[in-house]
């Protein structure tokens, strides 16, 4: 059992690339990235993060490459991870060169920041030779001066000018194998310069609200950015960009793609804010249930209500649920029939139990 969207999103259809062994666009699941935030020269401090987010459930993970030192060093880091590694490159091209020849399987660039045609024609050669993928990375912070110019300021149009305009600097070398992101700190200018991204190119696009801010305010904006554009239909992966542990960043992207049903991935909680009818701590309880089965991959949904108001309508929707009773009698349902009342001492280890329980008839059905 599991809640019902009261309607699907359409999604557009897009170009279908590869970024090593995961599919993006088209019909393809939408994926969730994170970026490292250790040296990427210290090779074990970075391997340790880069599997912590791969283990939160992300898909792709992105690292900075400022220097030749952290460009080599990914190819020590590729043989320990097991997801695709994305190099973020911003103006030397030497750096994405020794990227894509030391695993990377993605390049993060501006082409027109690289310099003149023949350096970007050297990273497009071992892009392709390298099988690597190249993601646009237009950012309202970082414009080119002539758009700038033309435009006095970043403005939707700016963003996806400037990325139409790199799009074709690919194009015209034959790479086609690319994904496109117009990121603002702005909400409003990055939903409107996506949406009219999306109505000028095919390409797989990459969302964010990039400088978002900490892990509440930049969580807030994320959510209404992000999913306001997965709401219309728009992008195939994305990151939530927090001043805050990557792997925070992950788990909000997931929630963000649960929420939309655009994803199935672990315990999904349905609970109420607590008030006085509560017939148990619920606040308490939520916080370590979720850290009880934080290790839970398998989709499920989970309802834990304080009361019999609304407790009877969320189990009926839920594989399993709680409504608190009286003097500590909840009340337990499983598949959405009532089953059992259970004490209130013995609630959390009976709905571990039985999460496990039915993760396990799930994956062996």
């Amino acid at each position: 059992m599991s809640i019902r969207p009261f309607r699907n999103i359409k999604r557009k259809k897009t170009k279908v690339i590869n970024v090593g062994k995961v599919k993006i666009g088209g019909n393809n699941p939408i994926s969730v990235q994170s970026m490292t935030n250790t040296l990427t020269t210290d090779i074990k401090a970075t391997i340790n993060q880069i599997n912590e987010i791969h283990s939160e459930g992300a898909d792709l993970v992105r690292v900075s490459c400022p220097d030749e030192a952290s460009t080599k060093a990914l190819k020590e880091i590729t043989k320990h991870i097991d997801l695709p590694l994305v190099a973020d490159i911003h103006f030397h091209y030497k750096r994405a060169i020794e990227a894509a020849e030391n695993g990377a399987s993605c390049l993060r660039i501006n082409p027109g920041n690289i310099g003149d045609k023949k350096k970007i024609n050297e990273v497009i050669k071992a892009a392709k030779n390298n099988n690597c993928s190249i993601r646009v990375g237009v950012n309202a912070g970082s414009l080119e001066k002539d758009i700038l110019d033309k435009f006095r300021e970043p403005c939707p149009e700016a963003l996806v000018e400037s990325a139409i305009r790199n799009i074709k600097i690919l194009e015209d070398q034959d790479f086609f194998n690319l994904k496109v992101s117009v990121k603002s700190s702005d909400v409003f200018l990055s939903i409107e310069a996506y949406r009219q991204l999306s109505e000028a190119t095919n390409y797989p696009l990459h969302l964010g609200i990039t400088e978002a801010g900490s892990f509440i305010s930049g969580s807030v904006k994320s959510s209404v950015g992000v999913g306001s554009l997965l709401l219309d239909g728009i992008g195939d992966t994305l990151r939530i960009s927090l001043s805050d542990d990557p792997v925070k960043e992950v788990k909000i992207g997931n929630e963000i793609l649960k929420s939309l049903n655009l994803r199935k991935r672990g315990v999904q909680i349905i609970s109420c804010p607590s008030c006085a009818r509560q017939g148990f701590e619920v606040i308490d309880t939520i916080k370590i249930l979720e850290q009880k089965l934080s290790h839970i991959k398998t989709p499920i949904t989970l309802s834990i209500i304080g009361c019999v108001v609304n407790g009877p309508g969320e189990a009926a929707m839920t594989d399993i649920g709680i409504t608190g009773g009286r003097n500590g009698n909840n009340m337990l349902y499983l598949s959405g029939v009532q089953t059992e009342k259970v004490l209130t001492e013995d609630m959390i280890t009976r709905v571990v139990n039985e999460v496990e329980k039915k993760v396990s008839e799930l994956e062996n059905n």
